[in-house]
């Protein structure tokens, strides 16, 4: 069997926030570095960004959002005028290689050369909507995925895990209306941005594919697995996606500055088991995880390391 792919462009680390941000360059090396100090990395297929087109990236954002983001970027903004992104210089690059990242991944595990693939990729992408980055994010990298296993590879069906500590409101606008998506969150709550209630559930033709599990600050094992089994595991049942995709947020990881939830690196490994089997029983065991948030560079380092080895492990 082919080897579980991984992609980790350093063309990412040229995304730079400033002295004091938590969404750092480190953040990449920390997780790179510990996957090899693991052997996971040389135990993986290694993978490279795929050049991202304009075609690509209109797949979930609007032509207007990104002129303005890449524009902005170009001359020299220090902030995205739509949210609270701090960008620099090489910020549009390393958003379009995170995404094009993003894009390959799909590529490959579709395409058989890996069972699953692990992204390490910023700026992270979940706040992203179709018309507006916020929260540190750019451009909406799982939304992107999605989007590209549907038009490129004829998928029907896709789910979209968000563990992250943050709702991930970017990618859930971006698929409210769109029953062939189905969007599961957990997340802190109240917390930033403020949105993910449970009775936000999707519209139209997706009403009843956005699933929200707010929780409370210092929620642990104990609250956040339920949500999983006996919410998210029925409908993915009854779903059946012919690819899970998960927005990897490590701050929902105890000891994180940006969050108040309890996970421990166990529980990553737990959940990414879980979602392996959905995967098993109904997508040929295609799963792509994407890097979303995690800010506690040492935990960032361990819970990525606990999640990939649970990956990859046959």
């Amino acid at each position: 069997m082919a080897a579980a792919a991984l992609i980790a462009d350093p063309v990412c680390k040229r995304h730079e926030t400033g002295r004091g941000h938590p969404e750092t360059s480190a953040r990449f090396d920390a997780v790179l570095t510990a996957l090899e100090t693991a052997g996971h990395a040389a135990a993986m297929t290694r993978l490279t960004p795929r050049a991202i087109t304009r075609d690509d990236l209109l797949l979930a954002h609007t032509r207007e959002y990104l002129a303005l983001a890449e524009g902005e970027i170009v001359s020299g903004e220090t902030q995205l005028s739509t949210g609270d992104t701090i960008v620099g210089a090489g910020s549009w690059e390393a958003a379009t290689v995170a995404a094009g990242s993003a894009l390959a991944a799909v590529d490959a595990v579709i395409g058989g050369k890996a069972p699953s693939a692990f992204c390490v990729v910023r700026p992270p992408g979940h706040h992203a909507s179709a018309a507006r980055g916020m929260g540190f994010c750019v451009l909406n990298n799982i939304a992107l995925a999605a989007r590209h296993a549907q038009r490129r590879h004829g998928l029907e069906r896709v789910l979209i895990v968000d563990w992250d500590v943050h709702h991930g409101n970017g990618t859930q606008d971006i698929f409210y209306e769109d029953g062939t998506v189905l969007f599961f969150s957990t997340h802190q709550s109240p917390w930033y941005p403020g949105t993910g209630r449970e009775d936000e559930t999707g519209r139209g033709a997706g009403r009843g594919t956005t699933m929200n599990c707010p929780l409370p600050a210092g929620s642990d094992r104990e609250e956040i697995f339920p949500a999983f089994e006996e919410k998210l595991l029925p409908v993915a049942e009854k779903f059946r996606p012919q690819l899970v995709l998960i927005s990897a947020g490590f701050d929902s990881r105890a000891g994180d500055p940006l969050g108040h939830f309890q996970l421990t690196d166990e529980d990553f490994a737990d959940l990414t088991r879980m979602l392996r089997g959905v995967a098993d029983r109904h997508s040929g065991g295609r799963v792509v995880s994407i890097l979303e948030g995690g800010y506690n560079l040492p935990g960032l380092a361990s819970a990525a390391v606990a999640h990939v080895a649970a990956l990859i492990k046959s």
